[in-house]
């Protein structure tokens, strides 16, 4: 990757002749302040240097740690603590004793505990939201939105979920837990502490590439009210067998990619295990018969939010061969405007953290995954539309770059690269021309199945007779669609997603057991149930 300049340009300075501001950290933002914070916070949870595993509702200085770095310049941080095989199946089998136990707790208390819970997270919304920038690189604004969403959103199934528990019992074991880094918070933490309110205990494995830290503290405040939660790190091929196979786990909840999905899909198959199993698909914006063009551009640039890390992100468009020219209008004024560098880099210290598009990717290695991806196609016959440059970001002086990567546009990917058909999981999107509604149809579907689409055209009445040969669960018109909040549901159609839905009284259902016979609505081997 390219080297930093000494000085960056800020926002406006392609209008300015003026030198650009040089950059400092914002003071009392550093990695070591967030460090001893934690540790101030949470002192069972932490040594001097590294996270402890929580089992058996006792913190355990053992696994091995593995040395870590910021993704957003390069600074040491803590790495996860892994254990081995047997001492995971020695957490799992103490989670299904706290779940025999908890499941017997009336309601009322779990919903005491589980508020005073929230309460302990409001009070370290900031720092948890801090360690979050450090850990996966998210800018300031939307690290404050991931914690908002744990809480605000587990706060309304506090509120709820008397109604939603009417008839059912909870699991015969606990939830098991692996999920992605990309959001801690508001899917990891809110599905785990939505889980105990139905009756569950819960496991998580800590994500090997980032989150630990803000995990642990999250942790820590959830086990002090009594909750039972289990916090474990480790590889996937050691843990699998006690978080995925382990007789004692009630159901298996994955979000990540289709690769891992597909070995657990395999295995809670095999085992006939309850399970909610989240995986990427290629999701899609289409653009058919389309005229407002003023009202595309900003949505376009939201696109961008925490470099297309997201489940929900969209990354291919597919537009109309006669409107493209039209397109491009809307789109590169979008792509263009997106900011990207250090999240807590300022010009003066008493400035506030920057409002970014993005930081860094997740690690180095995902940026030169995406430059190599992007070099191969173009050598491939895609034709570049948009190259930003390192140079557009805003960072320290002389700060390590190597896990960022610039907005990168490509028209007409080669069906040989794996960006025509995968999602790359970065700040790259793809553009494919089609003449026909068939062919629209055809390439918004390539992955056979998605979270979310989307299709920008004016008539209503073409969207309605479009939209349902879609193969996403959410489709907008002319907006794009998320995971969703409260009562909102979510899933998934053909390969990104398998088993049960969730979202609103999907997810407490998930997780619990009602009258015989039941058929939760999802995505299983031998049916499929739209709620």
């Amino acid at each position: 990757m390219a080297t930093t300049p000494e000085t960056t340009p800020g926002p406006q300075s392609n209008a300015s002749s003026a030198p650009a501001p040089t950059l400092t950290l914002k003071p009392g933002t550093s990695w070591q302040d967030a460090w001893q914070r934690s540790l101030a916070a949470a002192p069972e949870a932490f040594r001097d240097d590294h996270a402890l595993n929580l089992w058996a509702a006792t913190w355990h200085s053992d696994g091995d740690p593995l040395p870590a770095t910021s993704p957003v310049d390069g600074t040491p941080i803590a790495g996860p603590p892994r254990l081995d095989a047997e001492t995971a199946l020695h957490a799992v089998r103490a989670s299904l004793d706290q779940h025999r136990a908890w499941r017997h707790v009336p309601l009322a208390e779990r919903k005491a505990r589980i508020s005073a819970t929230l309460d302990a997270l409001t009070e370290h919304r900031e720092l948890l939201a801090l360690l979050l920038v450090w850990e996966i690189g998210k800018p300031w604004k939307l690290a404050q939105a991931d914690v908002d969403r744990a809480i605000d959103g587990v706060r309304w199934y506090v509120a709820e979920i008397d109604r939603m528990l009417a008839d059912r019992t909870p699991l015969p074991g606990p939830v098991s837990n692996i999920a992605s880094w990309n959001y801690p918070m508001s899917v990891l933490i809110h599905a785990m502490l939505v889980q105990a309110l139905a009756g569950n205990a819960v496991i998580a494995k800590t994500p090997t590439d980032g989150g630990l830290v803000c995990l642990t503290l999250a942790c820590a405040l959830t086990a002090r009210e009594g909750v039972p939660a289990t916090l474990v790190s480790g590889s996937g091929r050691e843990l699998s067998p006690s978080l995925v196979r382990s007789p004692e786990i009630g159901c298996v909840s994955f979000v990540g990619g289709r690769d891992t999905g597909a070995r657990v899909a395999t295995a809670v198959a095999d085992l006939g295990k309850r399970h909610i199993l989240e995986q990427e698909g290629l999701n899609t914006w289409g653009i058919w018969n389309f005229t407002d063009w003023p009202a595309l551009t900003p949505l376009l640039r939201k696109t961008f939010d925490y470099a297309k890390q997201r489940c929900t992100a969209y990354p291919r468009f597919v537009v109309q061969r006669d409107a493209f020219a039209d397109f491009l209008a809307a789109y590169l004024p979008a792509v263009r405007s997106v900011r990207f560098g250090h999240p807590l880099a300022v010009a003066d210290p008493a400035d506030p953290l920057p409002e970014l598009d993005f930081g860094p990717l997740i690690n180095a290695a995902k940026a030169k995954e995406l430059a190599d991806l992007t070099t191969e196609a173009i050598s491939r016959g895609a034709v570049p539309l948009h190259r930003g440059s390192l140079a557009d970001g805003r960072f320290l002086p002389s700060q390590d770059t190597s896990a960022y990567f610039p907005p990168t546009t490509l028209l007409a990917p080669p069906p040989s690269s794996p960006l025509h058909h995968a999602e790359p999981f970065g700040p790259v999107d793809t553009i494919v021309l089609v003449d026909t509604e068939a062919e629209l149809l055809a390439a918004m579907n390539a992955s056979n199945g998605a979270l979310v689409a989307s299709l920008s055209c004016d008539d209503k009445d073409t969207y309605d007779r479009l939209a349902p040969q879609i193969r996403a669960f959410k489709v907008g018109h002319g907006k794009p669609r998320s995971r969703g909040d409260r009562d909102e549901l979510f899933g998934g159609f053909g390969n990104s997603w398998s088993g049960a839905f969730v979202g609103g009284e999907l997810l407490v259902q998930a997780v619990t057991e009602g009258p015989s016979p039941e058929r939760l609505p999802g995505n299983f081997p031998d049916y499929h149930l739209m709620p």
